[in-house]
């Protein structure tokens, strides 16, 4: 089980773990993920390999597709263990290199996203990440699938398919474009919740307020004629607008369960955008969502368009408040839940979703002062799943000071649960944001926040257990250097082509650095060349970026686009260098003890077929690599290999001034 065509190191992971289940599912489920049988036979009968390591041709093409499913699995274990936006990043861009097939002609629609959020959000009451969220909601379904019979009896049922590897490798497809897209359509809700909160008075409803609706969505929602007649031949319907397209969709999916027409659909979603007032005042969304996933990945990059592609943008389409009061009206009493067979995705997306409470970056005024779980302990087994949210033991007077209150209140319930005192004594429960619906104050009682869950998903067959807890904040430090991520791609790219031309060594001699990199005929060569890599050379240059920050921390320097009162670092010193080098070689070892290289002395055109390099240490085999055994095998490199460790970090203090604005400054 596991890489058919790669020697990687035996990982053992804790499978009822959230970690362990979803790189379970990776490793083991997903065995020979994109291969071809077809380029394996004409490899064979003509003698020239298909596949892209360094280069073309340099490796057989299903090596390669090996290749590619263990760069997922070391970027979702990375970010599992971090948490951090930076890794996140890693996460998307595997994902739409492997099955759009490129993060250049996408990559717009998803950091939209992490720029409003990190730059908009703050002016907002209540907000909270929506980026990283994703990549925790992606992980989750994958543990689901991995851990519950339930769901993937039910999803190979869904769509016809055998038990086994074709269906855990449908399943990662078609869940990553529904849970890593979901929330895409974000910057659209923001404007919306900015105006919201400008006006917004304690105690007071929404519609006394001004709000903001979008208007000439005609074109936005308009399908061109050549989808047109793809949709036709799918679905056996013509679509004009993406509008009439979901609600036949949901009317399919949905009608029958809850009473629903196509017409009373279709009337919805073109109110969702332009009548944010019939909808208790909250824009939607999830809406936007979906609607701007088709337009990407269907009109613009004109990718084949399948059923699964249907559902997965009906699951967004629904994860959100469509659902919940637009289609099954959750909160009645004689609410039905939807079933995994009703929709296997939309299912898994709003279970997921609503789990994934916890270390959420919180970027409303609002959202920062209230008490949110930092971490959460999940169990997988069988078809049983174990949450256990984790909050700050230093929160301790807070939440002691809610339960204070809720002991006080819970006594004064009325016994008319119809009554108008009934519902005032409701409005005055306690609350603490995530905590409160999570506590109870009895062994036997089902928190608030389950209840919630089990009134939009039945849970009958896969049985959820939420707990709370309190304990010591260990969470990882972060880094005094502040900047978006978003220039990440574009350092990987610069970075990427001092190893093409001797041009940027020769500009930095001669102090042209910033002139260099703003040529624009050198940046599109830059991005070309960047993109005949296969996708382990561009994570490997997209590392070496994000590591940046770490080193600067222990040069007691950092990297701000704000004017302080600190040395600025012009240029590294000697002594600087001497720092970093063995860091980054360090950094360059465990990558690629993680990809699965050893030490050896091949020929260049074998090396990355054998993936052996001299480079590594010799004789070592482990998982970490140890800080001193690094720095010796970095002092036994000569200076040539040994300045591949310096110059790139030379180069990221003009790409830091060129592409987000920044200074480096010294502490000390």
């Amino acid at each position: 089980m596991g890489y058919t065509k790669l020697r990687v190191p035996e990982q053992q992971y804790d499978t009822f773990s959230l970690e362990g289940a979803a790189l379970t599912f990776l490793r083991n489920r997903c065995e020979g993920l994109r291969f071809s049988p077809e380029k394996e036979a004409e490899e064979a009968r003509t003698g020239t390999l298909l596949g892209t390591g360094l280069k073309k041709g340099e490796v057989p093409y299903n090596q390669q597709m090996d290749t590619e499913r263990l760069c997922l699995e070391n970027a979702l274990r990375r970010f599992l263990r971090s948490g951090r936006k930076e890794d996140a990043f890693d996460v998307y861009f595997c994902y739409l290199e492997m099955f759009v097939g490129d993060y250049q002609k996408t990559r717009r629609m998803i950091e939209l996203l992490s720029e409003f959020e990190a730059n908009g959000s703050g002016l907002l009451m209540k907000h909270r990440d929506h980026y990283s969220h994703s990549v925790y909601v992606f992980a989750l379904g994958l543990a689901i699938y991995q851990s519950s019979p339930v769901f993937r009896g039910a999803y190979q049922e869904f769509y016809h398919l055998a038990d086994g590897q074709p269906a855990a490798c449908h399943f990662l497809r078609f869940w990553g474009l529904t849970s890593l897209f979901h929330d895409i359509g974000y910057p659209f809700e923001l404007p919306f919740e900015q105006v919201a909160s400008y006006f917004e008075v304690e105690g007071e409803d929404r519609k006394e307020r001004p709000f903001v609706a979008y208007q000439g969505l005609e074109p936005f929602v308009k399908i061109p004629r050549q989808v047109v007649k793809q949709l036709a031949a799918l679905c056996g319907e013509v679509y004009e607008t993406t509008d009439e397209l979901f609600a036949a969709l949901l009317a399919r999916r949905f009608g029958k369960k809850y009473t629903l027409s196509q017409a009373q659909m279709l009337r919805v979603l073109r109110e969702k955008p332009t009548q944010p007032n019939r909808f208790n005042h909250f824009m939607d969304h999830a809406y936007f969502s979906a609607a701007v996933i088709f337009k990407k990945l269907f009109c613009e990059l004109e990718c084949p368009l399948e059923q699964e592609h249907l559902d997965a943008l009906t699951g967004i389409l629904t994860h959100n408040s469509l659902y919940k009061f637009s289609i099954a009206c959750y909160k009645d009493r004689d609410n039905t839940p939807l079933t995994v067979s009703d929709h296997p995705l939309a299912y898994m997306l709003m279970l997921c979703d609503e789990l994934q409470c916890w270390d959420r970056t919180a970027y409303g005024r609002n959202s920062r002062k209230e008490l949110h779980p930092m971490d959460c302990r999940f169990t997988f087994e069988g078809d049983a799943i174990e949450a256990v949210y984790l909050y700050d033991e230093r929160e301790k007077g807070k939440i002691e000071a809610f339960e204070k209150a809720y002991g006080a209140w819970k006594p004064l319930k009325p016994a008319d649960e119809n009554s108008e005192e009934y519902r005032l004594w409701k409005k005055r429960r306690p609350g603490l944001k995530a905590y409160a619906g999570m506590y109870t104050d009895s062994e036997k009682d089902v928190c608030g926040f389950q209840q919630d869950i089990e009134r939009i998903v039945d849970l009958s067959a896969i049985r959820l257990t939420v707990k709370a807890e309190t304990v010591e904040n260990k969470r990882r430090r972060g880094y005094l250097s502040d900047s978006s991520f978003l220039g990440l791609y574009h350092f990987a790219v610069v970075l990427n082509e001092r190893w093409n031309s001797g041009e940027w060594k020769q500009a930095c001699a001669e102090g042209r650095e910033e002139q260099y990199l703003m040529d624009g005929k050198n940046t599109e060569r830059f991005s070309r060349n960047f993109q005949t890599l296969s996708l382990e050379y561009q994570l490997s240059n997209i590392n070496q970026a994000k590591a940046f920050a770490g080193y600067m921390q222990e040069l007691d320097c950092f990297y701000t686009d704000r004017p302080v009162d600190f040395e600025l670092v012009e240029k590294f010193s000697g002594d600087d260098l001497q720092k970093i080098g063995p860091m980054e070689h360090r950094r360059w070892l465990q990558e690629h003890y993680d990809m699965g290289w050893t030490y050896g002395e091949p020929d260049r055109a074998q090396r990355e077929q054998v993936r052996q390099h001299k480079d590594m240490i010799p004789g070592w085999t482990g998982e970490t690599v140890p800080e001193e055994l690094a720095r010796q095998n970095y002092d036994r490199l000569d200076r040539a290999e040994q300045d591949k460790d310096t110059e790139p970090m030379e180069c990221m203090l003009a790409m830091l001034r060129m592409f987000d604005g920044l200074r480096i400054y010294r502490l000390k």
